[in-house]
């Protein structure tokens, strides 16, 4: 299964504040617990990227696109939508917003309100805990050295 994901939608649902200073970089990390979970490909959209800020970032199996100010999460995954063409059916939008669920049901994908979606992230966070030991914890695989990079550049842009 693949989603995008309507990111500020979702923040507040998943249990997170839109004020927070990390908040779409918490999203992030629970949409690479779920993706690696559900064997999933997640692209995630954030509107009202700064000047310079506007960049599409990869985090293993996580996508985050951090749209530019002018244009909406809206407006690209619309946009997505239409390229993805005849595979749209393969993918599941994630948004309570009606236009992106409009959007969606036109092109044929499967659309989640972002309540849903969740929801099912609690569930599988619960699952997650019962399961966790001290084994199981040691065995999340180490960073790449790419992986840490890119953690490294975030933070020094963050501290500019």
């Amino acid at each position: 299964m693949q989603y995008l994901v309507d990111g500020h939608n979702l923040i507040p649902k998943a249990g997170l504040r839109l004020d927070a200073p990390n908040d779409e970089m918490d999203l992030v990390t629970i949409l690479q617990q779920f993706g690696g979970r559900a064997r999933a490909a997640v692209k995630v959209y954030f509107d009202g990227a700064p000047p310079g800020q506007a960049r599409t970032t990869h985090w293993g199996i996580v996508v985050a696109h951090f749209v530019p100010l002018g244009t909406t999460a809206d407006d690209a995954i619309k946009a997505r939508l239409l390229q993805l063409g005849r595979a749209a059916p393969d993918w599941t939008v994630v948004s309570s917003d009606r236009e992106i669920q409009q959007a969606a049901r036109k092109a044929r994908a499967k659309v989640m309100s972002a309540e849903t979606f969740a929801r099912q992230l609690t569930a599988l966070a619960l699952r997650r805990d019962r399961r966790a030991s001290p084994a199981s914890s040691r065995a999340v695989p180490p960073l790449t050295d790419g992986e840490i990079r890119r953690w490294l550049d975030e933070f020094e842009k963050g501290h500019r």
